[in-house]
């Protein structure tokens, strides 16, 4: 049994006008989400949705992932950083010096994502979300390609890549040295969910076993189970879906 990655998770402040910041740059369809916020359906081999939940946390540094989009040619990276300028982004200067060839952006919230250059030959077989950049050791992507059943694509200098057998965007993580966690819990996180029939408790055992904790966040009584992975960054297993 392996779970399936059904959502990335962002923290916002105005979930409603977050989704529809994003619904605008990835021409995604905006949805009520069922249980709270607002989510964003696939309509391409990305493989899970993107969810926006209410919260008051301040941002506090940059976030652990970000989105690395992807460009046909530099005329479309134009575009696509006038789309999203338009729909509220604004420049970064996260220290990427004015010879970068490609772009960093903020979403309303501040949240950062970059508009890669054309040419890119990491990105070259995925789609218009090209990678979900993260902070995160080697064991770490080791941890996700058992946790998922992902294999590893990127392998070298600490530094590792999965994608699923699917396609879809390409999960990276830099290596060291790791970013400090400076809130509560991080803005962003993974969903998971066992498929239909199977035990959700076997699997919060089965990524106990991979190096996975349990942690409380304050959530409650709930019917979904809050983890971290070995890095610390948090994630939720939900019921089988």
């Amino acid at each position: 049994m392996t779970s399936r990655l059904v959502a990335l998770c962002f923290d916002a402040h105005d979930p409603q006008g977050l989704a529809r910041f994003w619904a605008g740059v990835l021409g995604w369809e905006l949805a009520d989400d069922p249980h709270e916020g607002f989510t964003l359906l696939p309509n391409d081999d990305t493989g899970f949705r993107i969810r926006f939940l209410p919260s008051q946390e301040p941002k506090l540094g940059p976030n652990q992932m970000h989105f690395d989009l992807t460009s046909t040619s530099l005329e479309d990276q134009r575009q696509t950083v006038a789309r999203a300028l338009a729909l509220g982004a604004r420049h970064l200067d996260i220290g990427q010096g004015p010879d970068a060839e490609h772009v960093v952006l903020g979403d309303p919230e501040g949240n950062e994502f970059c508009v890669i250059e054309p040419g890119n030959k990491f990105l070259a077989e995925c789609g218009f979300i090209g990678a979900l950049a993260s902070d995160g050791s080697q064991a770490v992507g080791y941890f996700w390609s058992k946790a998922l059943n992902w294999p590893l694509v990127w392998d070298q200098d600490e530094e590792t890549a999965i994608r699923s057998p699917h396609g879809g965007p390409k999960i990276t993580w830099g290596g060291p040295p790791l970013e400090p966690k400076l809130g509560k819990k991080y803005r962003l996180h993974f969903d998971l969910a066992p498929p239909p029939g199977e035990d959700q408790q076997a699997e919060v055992d089965r990524l106990i076993s991979l190096g996975a904790t349990r942690v409380d966040i304050g959530q409650g009584d709930v019917d979904w189970v809050v983890m971290a992975d070995p890095d610390g960054h948090e994630f939720c297993v939900l019921p089988p879906q």
